[in-house]
């Protein structure tokens, strides 16, 4: 019986001591989140979306808000100067032909990249590469010594290489692990992107 009392002690021990262990952790993850100022920048589109329709606002802005908010981050879109055609079909022609030419379409605005440690930078697969806009957003700082974190919407091609184009542009940086999710779970679940953002956003080792 004392043996058996003991056991249950020592049990009882371990799993307050193992709650402890992992609730400080939690807490100097999130300490250390906050002394870092986080940007989430990202390119998106509404209008006639592929497997979604017509949409208000676009499957990587959603996504974008989820971060921001996960992360305390300030957000920031990138908008081309020149909105891109409603139809869907005619967006991905003009997608296209600045993929080609390896555009760089003027954009509204910007974010002081500089003031910045960490940088998620979202956006629409399109054509296996991003929109020419991010990086006309791209060229505009430089990146020296920032963390770099990719996040895309997509109907299948993920993230493609995505990720090695951001380390070629973005000279200096270090890319952490990207996350992909689909713009119809982005517009129809968002419960389920929600969580799929907060899961990656664990793992990373910010």
């Amino acid at each position: 019986m004392k043996k058996r009392t003991f056991i249950v002690i020592i049990t009882l021990l371990f799993a307050t001591f193992s709650f402890t262990t992992n609730a400080q952790a939690n807490q100097r993850k999130e300490q250390n989140m906050k002394a870092k100022k986080t940007l989430v920048a990202f390119f998106s589109r509404a209008g006639e979306n592929y497997a979604v329709g017509h949409i208000e606002k676009g499957n990587t802005h959603i996504i974008a808000e989820m971060i921001a908010a996960e992360t305390r981050g300030d957000l920031f879109h990138i908008e081309p100067q020149t909105p891109y055609p409603d139809d869907y079909t005619e967006c991905t022609e003009v997608a296209k032909r600045e993929l080609n030419a390896q555009a760089r379409p003027a954009i509204k605005d910007d974010a002081a990249v500089e003031d910045y440690d960490i940088i998620f930078i979202g956006y629409p697969n399109w054509w296996g590469d991003m929109p020419m806009p991010v990086y006309t957003f791209i060229g505009k700082h430089h990146w020296q010594g920032k963390a770099v974190i990719p996040f895309c919407t997509h109907e299948g091609s993920g993230l493609s290489d995505t990720g090695n184009k951001l380390k070629t542009a973005c000279k200096g940086t270090t890319i952490l692990k990207g996350l992909a999710v689909r713009g119809a779970t982005a517009q129809n679940a968002q419960a389920q992107a929600k969580e799929s953002v907060k899961d990656w956003l664990s793992k990373l080792k910010l």
